[in-house]
């Protein structure tokens, strides 16, 4: 953390003046001093008191009806986290829901699944969903979760990810990486002010990254560079900048299916690829995303902004895709999207490059202090843009052969069918008016009240590039908290949501193939309540969302029509407890109960049990034990559970509970001069063998293992 002041020296008579009460600042002559940076260091650790995605601006947590996560760069790097999947495990409420090795990861939170579309953000800036986003840049990670319409307009109601950047700061840190499989990692951060006055602040960070997976054939590099200007216009104005391109090369690991359609694969080993071929390509992302924000204060009551972002993603999809049983004479349903009673399982040559996706947004919001009759006010409102176009081919995906879980598979000749022309397949814009208003009654009594009216136009097209359709809607969002401060430690909270989802995707096998559904409507109440003693924070909440449950309906001869009909309601409990609980043991812990059930489907063996792929309970535990006899040695470790989940709509099949104890060490000291900190981590430390992703995509069903032992060392020297 570093302090800047620029200390200013004044005449002996305006000095005398400034002792004794007078103003004098005329007479004063001052003398500007170089800047003195003052370096301490951040004892905040695993803690945080603000975030800025429940709102337009940062707020205080124990302020923000809303249950939030924030996981900052102290965790993450004490961690060694890359990716997403490996900062969301310290959030009970989040969970993997396709997220194969080699692909774009995809989660599920409160017992629905994130979006794409509009699930993601940097800066609170929406991006493109497909893409892991690097994180070596990243201050912290904040997951909303929940209903989040008057913050995004259209979007799911598991909530909002927003990636908070790395601001200009001295800093020169170069930090590399190895792991017990060979990987390599290196990367720098550096960033300094500069400029007359040091108005300018730059920061970069650059990475490169060897994988060597722990799944045989699915090795892969990464590189990843990122900019981040701040400009210090005026004590009023402000510009901030961010730039950040990343390329990821690495072979998409498929899952597994059910066996039969009724059993969990035995014995099946993570490290095994599904359908090698040794002709496939790997599969590539291209991501840049970009944004910027100004900020004008106008006084001390009001300020005023504009920001805008650009997120663009390129995929060069290649896969030897394990899917079904087609193949195989034991497997007689019109739609074997399963392997095999006895682990057999077809091959497909699936190839989908140039699959381009964008998106662009801007918002102008203002913000201003005032009071009305007694009662403080703090008003935002502002509008926004969106706009998310795809440009893809009509993907091949040729059959090639079937194989067994059991042995290698063998090589098959590669389809020669030629690829397709790209096509733009959706072109979707939203309009949006916001506003909000958090009404202070007294020191105890709050309200935030406010609303987003939402227009969407979005055309939809078909493979070809013809128009398949048009939707046009207007809806209004509405939110509405009510916060009750006892003692200015300890608030609690009530909130009703309202939001606006897009329509599901018919699957292939559906009698409605690539079909887009109308956009449903979600609900949600929650109430809670936050306490910050002493340097930790605890916090509980409980909730209940609602929304329309979208499925491929099957219709009793053996076919299936994407329809939207029944709902979907999700009733849970939250528990968090993060900061330090000692002055030498810091926690981060998280408990998610949750009950998610369907009715009125039409279907009823789809009803009365847990929704696939959300367990009842989940919880996660990590601590920082800083030792007393060795100065700069600290103990790290935790332990993620899950309860069993279920593998299928029906509930028929489950995937079993399991536990995961991750240990590790930090060890600070200096190296010729240079402040070094050595980490060690060790995940998965019994080398359990669980399934730790049963979710479903595009209308199918797919185990995923979790990850066997893995151990990383990592030193970072700062200069």
């Amino acid at each position: 953390m570093v302090l800047r002041f620029r200390p200013v020296v004044t005449s002996r008579f305006a000095l005398g003046l400034l002792l004794s009460g007078g103003i004098g600042s005329s007479l004063a002559a001052e003398i500007e001093l170089p800047v003195v940076n003052i370096q301490g260091q951040d004892e905040s650790g695993y803690r945080n008191e603000t975030a800025s995605v429940g709102g337009f601006n940062e707020a205080p947590l124990l302020d923000t009806p809303a249950s939030i996560t924030v996981i900052n760069a102290a965790l993450i790097k004490d961690q060694q986290a890359r990716l997403l999947s490996e900062v969301l495990r310290n959030d009970a409420s989040v969970g993997d829901s396709y997220a194969p090795i080699g692909y774009y990861e995809n989660f599920v939170v409160r017992g629905f699944s994130l979006n794409a579309a509009s699930s993601y953000k940097i800066n609170g800036r929406t991006i493109t969903g497909e893409q892991n986003v690097a994180l070596e840049n990243k201050q912290q990670v904040e997951v909303l979760k929940g209903l989040a319409g008057l913050q995004s307009g259209i979007s799911e109601p598991s909530g909002v990810i927003n990636y908070v950047t790395k601001r200009p700061e001295d800093v020169r840190s170069v930090t590399v990486s190895t792991d017990d499989r060979g990987s390599g990692y290196i990367a720098t951060d550096v960033g300094g002010w500069f400029g007359s006055e040091q108005q300018f602040g730059l920061r970069a960070n650059v990475a490169h990254e060897d994988l060597n997976s722990y799944v045989e054939h699915a090795n892969g590099q990464r590189d990843f560079l990122s900019l981040a200007f701040d400009w210090n216009i005026s004590p009023d104005a402000v510009l901030q900048l961010d730039a950040e391109y990343q390329n990821k090369q690495q072979r998409s690991v498929p899952g597994y299916q059910l066996l039969g359609g009724t059993e969990v694969p035995h014995d099946a080993s993570p490290k095994k690829l599904l359908g090698h071929q040794t002709g496939s390509k790997q599969v590539g992302i291209d991501s840049l995303n970009l944004n910027g924000k100004f900020e004008y204060r106008f006084s001390d009551q009001w300020k005023g902004s504009v920001s805008a972002a650009r997120s663009k993603v390129v995929i060069d999809d290649y896969s030897s895709f394990a899917w079904g049983c087609y193949g195989s004479t034991s497997c007689t349903s019109s739609v074997p999207n399963y392997f095999s009673p006895e682990g057999n399982y077809d091959v497909y040559d699936y190839r989908s490059p140039d699959d381009t996706r964008r998106d662009d947004e801007v918002q102008a919001a203002m913000t201003g202090l005032f009071d009305t009759g007694g009662l403080g006010h703090e008003l935002t409102f502002g509008t926004s843009a969106f706009r998310r176009v795809i440009d893809k081919r009509k993907s091949v995906n040729e059959y090639i052969g079937t194989t067994n879980i059991d042995v290698d598979a063998p090589t098959f000749p590669p389809t020669d069918v030629p690829l397709n022309d790209s096509h733009r397949t959706l072109d979707s814009r939203q309009y949006g008016l916001f506003v909000t208003d958090r009404i202070r009654f007294n020191e105890q009594w709050q309200t935030i009240l406010g609303g987003r009216e939402v227009r969407l136009d979005e055309k939809a097209f078909d493979q070809n590039g013809n128009p398949a359709r048009h939707t046009q809607q207007y809806v209004f969002l509405p939110q509405a908290s009510l916060i009750y401060k006892p003692i200015e430690n300890v608030s609690l909270y009530t909130s009703y949501s309202k939001g606006l989802s897009l329509g599901g995707t018919a699957p292939w096998f559906a009698s409605n193939p690539d079909e887009t559904l109308a956009p449903t409507v979600s609900r949600q109440i929650e109430a809670g309540v936050k306490y910050d003693w002493r340097r930790i924070s605890f916090a509980a909440a409980v909730f209940q969302t609602r929304q329309a449950y979208q499925y491929a309906k099957p219709d009793g001869a053996g076919k299936f029509t994407y329809v939207q009909q029944g709902e979907q309601k999700n009733t849970g409990l939250e528990l968090s407890a993060n900061g330090w609980a000692t002055d030498r043991l810091q926690i981060s812990t998280s408990v998610a109960a949750i009950r998610a059930r369907v009715s009125g489907s039409g279907t009823p063996e789809y009803e009365g049990h847990q929704t696939i792929n959300v367990p009842k309970l989940r919880a996660s535990v990590y601590a920082d034990y800083a030792l007393p006899w060795v100065n700069g040695l600290a103990v790290l470790g935790g332990v993620q559970y899950s309860a069993k989940k279920s593998a299928n709509r029906d509930g028929t099949v489950d995937v079993g509970d399991y536990a995961v104890v991750n240990v590790g060490s930090r060890y600070t000291t200096r190296v010729d001069g240079y402040e070094t900190v050595f980490r060690l981590s060790v995940d998965n430390l019994f080398d359990k063998r669980y399934w730790r992703d049963a979710g479903e995509y595009m209308g199918d069903d797919y185990l995923f293992q979790g990850a066997p032992l893995t151990a990383r060392l990592s030193a970072s020297v700062n200069f």
